[in-house]
């Protein structure tokens, strides 16, 4: 037997020598291989997030979807992936993460098969919701096991930015490589395309990562809590995407918000009480972390609405084809990949954590106010190039938050906190769709009542998802200032 560092924990164990077919390189660089596998992982499921944005209209008229019906296939992913990201975390705690990382890989991977052979509406659903729980179960233990491995503060935190990097990269790149695949191929390999990176991260996750045991199933997991988590965040998206058709003041709609409500309070409640919690409430005694976490949901709603609003526009008002949008796009993503990964790590180091998230809060909402002077037919470099750039403070705020909602996580809770963050991510995503695509359509609707042309229509209810957008960043800004603390410098490896 020799002594390796364990990738599952970053501390010494016992491992058999390398034998044949093992990499026989050095422990530390083997955590970096690993951390490589972890960023493959994320990138894939960050990517199925944004990858369909593009190809909507494509699905649309192929499988027959309404339009109400259409944010399904955005939003049965990002509920059923945020809903679950608690329960999944814990379970990578108690399991061990690596059996949970490969365990939704796997299923991640099966489900984006079935999506690609999707005939109707409902089998495609019914994949989306699928590929929402394998990337959960992944998603969920990444964070975790990247705390738990990189235990040296300096490594820790470059090791966090590469991993912030792929998920702040991944969501923009999503569009552009969605549209190259639906002209190219069509819709049904923004799907396929997960098969072969999910086989190959699944096989460097067996060869690179300790099969750590976790703490052992008989600690627990707490299922009702994941039940009350899951079927509150599915009912508050539910409720906002039906407010469109019934009005934000109907009966309806402000029944489907307190049953939500109450969904959510009782899963806070379970929490309190329960003797193995999803989330432990210890850890947000913190006030970064779960200061971190709010800013993160108001500023992801905000983004992810974005990405799904600019590439319905660019199609539906000006022309765009999929491949088009998705280089008009290209900017963007080539901003925030950039500044996340070549600059935000040294603003954070000089900085801190705080004032680089505030720097690039402001690059974002000066993005969004340019969006909401946004016409029908402005020539592209002079009414949505700027906005690209100003949108790369997405690459600055990204890296920051996950270091302040990472910060107060220990070995054995790493999981919960890790499904915390991520759960805040992708609900702020899933809300953000359904929020900014109601106001949207129901703007349009009223202004082609008032006898506006179609263009025109479309391009007012845009202006008003980007205001409202706009309003979350500035939330998100005040919360920052108000909540999050400055992290001394000298402190920071």
């Amino acid at each position: 037997m020799s002594e390796t560092a364990s990738p599952a924990t970053g501390t010494a164990s016992a491992r058999p020598a390398a034998g044949p077919g093992e990499t026989a390189a050095p422990a530390s660089r083997r955590r970096w291989y690993a951390l490589a596998v972890l960023c493959a992982a994320s990138l894939m499921i960050i990517l199925d997030g944004s990858i369909v944005t593009v190809a909507l209209p494509a699905i649309q008229s192929d499988l027959g979807f309404s339009p109400s019906g259409l944010t399904w296939t955005v939003n049965a992913y990002m509920i059923t992936f945020g809903g679950l990201l608690l329960l999944a975390g814990r379970l990578g705690d108690l399991a061990g993460r690596r059996r949970v990382l490969l365990t939704g890989l796997a299923v991640f991977t099966a489900a984006s098969v079935l999506c690609g052979l999707a005939t109707t509406p409902a089998m495609l659903v019914a994949a989306r919701f699928a590929q929402g729980a394998g990337g959960a179960l992944a998603s969920a233990v990444s964070l975790g096991i990247i705390v738990t491995l990189f235990t040296d503060p300096g490594e820790r935190g470059r090791a966090i930015g590469a991993f912030a990097f792929t998920g702040a990269t991944g969501a923009a790149l999503g569009q552009v490589l969605g549209g190259l695949l639906t002209d190219g191929f069509g819709w049904n390999w923004v799907f396929f395309i997960n098969v072969p990176i999910g086989l190959a991260t699944m096989i460097g996750a067996v060869r690179l990562l300790a099969d750590d045991p976790g703490l052992g199933l008989r600690r627990g997991a707490d299922v009702l809590g994941g039940v009350l988590v899951t079927a509150g965040a599915m009912l508050t998206v539910y409720t906002i995407v039906q407010a469109e058709r019934h009005g934000w003041a109907s009966a309806r709609t402000l029944a489907l918000a307190a049953g939500s409500l109450a969904l959510l309070a009782g899963f806070v409640a379970r929490q309190a009480t329960a003797a193995a919690p999803l989330l432990p409430l210890r850890t947000l005694r913190v006030r970064n972390v779960w200061g971190a976490n709010l800013v993160q949901m108001l500023l992801v709603a905000a983004m992810f609405g974005f990405q799904i609003l600019i590439a319905l526009y660019m199609q539906q008002v000006r022309g765009y084809n999929a491949t088009e949008t998705g280089l008009a796009l290209l900017p963007g993503a080539i901003a925030i990949g950039g500044i996340s990964l070549v600059v935000s790590a040294r603003m954070i180091n000089r900085f801190g954590e705080r004032t680089v998230l505030l720097t690039g809060l402001a690059s974002v909402v000066a993005g969004y106010a340019v969006l909401t002077r946004l016409s029908a037919d402005g020539p592209y470099v002079t009414h949505l190039l700027p906005v690209m750039v100003l949108i790369g403070g997405f690459g600055l705020a990204l890296p920051a938050l996950t270091g302040l909602g990472m910060s107060g996580a220990r070995d054995d809770d790493a999981g919960a906190a890790s499904g915390l963050f991520n759960t805040t991510q992708q609900m702020g995503a899933a809300l953000g769709v359904a929020a900014l695509s109601t106001f949207a359509a129901t703007r349009a609707a009223h202004l082609r009542d008032d006898g506006l042309r179609e263009a025109l229509a479309l391009t007012g209810g845009y202006r008003l998802a980007f205001g409202v957008g706009a309003g979350l960043l500035v939330t998100a800004i005040v919360l920052a200032l108000l909540v999050l603390r400055r992290v001394p410098t000298e402190k920071k490896a």
